[in-house]
């Protein structure tokens, strides 16, 4: 165990600096810099401000010296400012990340909790009417545009029943209470946690599915059954620990999405998270808060995939971790 964690540290290092590198390099080969929009917001500066701008922001030195000079700053714990906001990178980054863990986290839960019994339902009756409506309602799932669910839920949800904001988030003045401050993030957070959990619910469903079903097929299972276990000892005792390794990495994929933000629904909802601030700073090139934003979702990807990794492990003995 402590070999694969020191082998993943030394991996995670290097994927995050050259993850760092190439962000870095693509942004600065974008055309345009912050410079160049603030001279087409101010008609009034000179030649001689937009230089000495430059020179302030670094703009005018080779960006591999830029780069470097970030990198010395970012390992003394200094991620630099945000150009767009004018404020530290993390105090920018940190309200959005929360804003964002608590989108995906919410969808994400929901998702799973409801996929795995539909899974398990769905490959224990193989063909049946409930087989087939759990495979249609995955299908719609999986295909459906987050965009235009996103529209039909604000149309019935927020305008034609009025029961929700159709979009934003809770405005808290000081002193309101836990469970009025609770009631009220619920109430904004209701529509896009509900578009997200139905968009991820299909692909959950099918993969529980199909790796229920394949283990259903296992020699194991027909001598559980041969022992005269009831049919649901031999799903929940035998054939579940088993299906659930591969479904384990599609979950384990899905965990860089709690931090990385989701970007269409966060932009159709006016919720203000990672996946919308990442965007919009790539097109203002901001470089600091886009390289730590992007890096961030790397990172939080990275631990994802070890996490199921140690789940897989935990839940079927047979895998070894190397």
């Amino acid at each position: 165990m402590g070999r694969t964690l020191s082998t993943r540290l030394i991996e995670t290092v290097l994927t995050l600096v050259l993850m760092s590198i190439a962000v870095y390099l693509l942004i600065g080969l974008m055309p345009g810099d912050p410079i160049n929009m603030m001279i087409a917001g101010d008609p009034k500066m000179t030649s001689e401000d937009a230089t000495r701008l430059r020179a302030l922001y670094e703009v005018d030195k080779p960006i591999l010296q830029r780069y470097l000079a970030w990198a010395g700053q970012a390992l003394q714990g200094n991620l630099g400012y945000s150009r767009s906001f004018s404020l530290p990178v993390m105090t920018v980054i940190w309200p959005r990340l929360l804003n964002t863990f608590e989108l995906t986290g919410l969808s994400l839960l929901l998702s799973v909790a409801i996929a795995l019994p539909l899974g398990i339902w769905a490959a224990a009756r193989p063909r049946s009417t409930a087989d087939y409506l759990i495979n249609l309602f995955s299908f719609a799932g999986i295909s459906t545009p987050p965009f235009w669910l996103a529209l039909l839920a604000i149309w019935l949800f927020a305008v034609t029943l009025g029961w929700l904001p159709a979009g934003g988030t809770a405005d808290l003045r000081p002193g309101t209470g836990f469970g009025t401050a609770l009631l009220q993030k619920l109430r904004f957070a209701a529509l896009p946690v509900l578009t997200l959990t139905v968009l991820q619910i299909g692909s959950f469903t099918r993969f529980m599915r199909g790796a229920m079903i394949e283990t259903m097929r296992q020699d194991y299972i027909r001598t559980a059954r041969a022992k005269g276990l009831s049919e649901r000892g031999v799903i929940l005792g035998h054939a579940f620990g088993n299906a659930l390794v591969p479904v384990l990495t599609l979950l384990g994929l899905s965990f860089g999405g709690l931090f990385s933000g989701a970007l269409i629904t966060e932009t159709m909802f006016a919720w203000p998270g990672m996946g919308k601030a990442i965007y919009q700073a790539i097109l203002d090139n901001d470089y600091n808060l886009a390289l730590v934003g992007l890096l961030i979702a790397t990172f939080t990807t990275i631990l994802g995939n070890l996490l199921a990794d140690l789940a897989q492990a935990w839940v079927d003995p047979r895998v070894a971790l190397q």
